[in-house]
């Protein structure tokens, strides 16, 4: 991921709000991230639940997508209880060819529907982490499905058979969407040192997508990675160790 830089400072982020959803492609997003942030959230009794595109099972070149899936499901529940969420719903696109449109737009807007959050988060979808760092297409589609999706929600005449029988209603309630490991923030979420350490205990527990990224253990992995994370974009916040997103009112 890129650093932030020093041109703009950030401003916090919103606090009046109750429930967030987080959106993204693959088991180990919310941990590469916003963990810590939703860490500090759930401390405060806010709600967050999780809905991921995809299992996974692209993403363990040594391991047949079958299994990569199990396992990678299996570690994402893991990470999840670790923050504190409960709430971790699967869409089953295909992992690395997650396709930007209607389909999956349709997807989310229901899951908007059904558990009306007030936030969104989500990864980032623009083309680079910053600089010369290009993003994957995964990140990119899933993102900027989101954003459309948000829209989708709240209008009753887009996928209106998702109505019918009254289970769901439209819901315009989303305020804003929050991306994290935008090059381009906006904003922060302060977090403390229990945070940070909850954030890479949630990430440990991928384990075995991290081993076949790399031969640090996989403690040290994690925590040398939530610590560095969190101080990113620290010099334009005040200083403080943060979670920075790039904040679309809505």
């Amino acid at each position: 991921m890129a650093t932030t830089g020093t041109e703009q400072q950030l401003e916090p982020m919103p606090g009046d709000w109750q429930r967030a959803l987080a959106v993204v492609a693959h088991p180990d997003d919310m941990e590469y991230g916003a963990a810590a942030a939703v860490v500090e959230w759930i401390a405060e009794g806010k709600e967050v639940g999780y809905l991921l595109a995809t299992r996974g099972e692209a993403g363990i070149d040594d391991l047949e997508p079958g299994e990569s899936a199990r396992v990678r499901e299996q570690e994402q529940r893991a990470s999840t209880r670790t923050v504190g969420v409960t709430t971790l719903e699967f869409l089953d696109h295909r992992d690395g060819v997650i396709e930007e449109g209607v389909p999956l737009r349709r997807d989310i807007a229901a899951a908007l529907r059904r558990h009306r959050p007030e936030l969104v988060v989500t990864l980032n979808h623009h083309d680079t982490w910053g600089g010369r760092g290009w993003n994957t297409p995964d990140h990119r589609a899933l993102g900027r499905s989101v954003l459309d999706a948000v829209g989708d929600a709240g209008n009753r005449w887009i996928f209106p058979d998702q109505l019918e029988g009254g289970e769901l209603e439209p819901w315009d309630g989303v305020r804003w969407v929050a991306v994290a490991g935008s090059p381009e923030p906006t904003h922060a979420v302060p977090v403390g040192e229990e945070a940070v350490r909850t954030a890479a205990a949630s990430l440990a527990e991928h384990r075995a997508y991290i081993s076949a990224l790399s031969d640090e253990p996989v403690e040290d992995y994690a925590r040398s990675f939530a610590e560095w994370s969190v101080r990113l974009a620290a010099d334009r916040f005040g200083g403080r160790e943060c979670v920075a997103f790039e904040l679309y009112p809505r």
